[in-house]
């Protein structure tokens, strides 16, 4: 239901969709690829507090 979504222009460096993304690959149990997602998640936001926390669910995914 979101791959769509990534190939949206005004989407493509919202923080938010690879964030809920990678949520529903960690409980689907792709955790490498939910990795991924909150790493490039991260890597988007300024804000420290959220970059912080999507790290730390990168982490989690080892």
């Amino acid at each position: 239901m979101l791959d769509p979504l990534r190939q949206e222009p005004a989407l493509r460096s919202y923080h938010l969709l690879p964030s809920v993304r990678g949520d529903f690959l960690f409980r689907l149990g792709r955790r490498a690829e939910a990795r991924e997602e909150f790493e490039r998640a991260a890597a988007m936001t300024r804000n420290a507090q959220e970059r912080a926390l999507l790290r730390s669910r990168a982490d989690a995914c080892a």
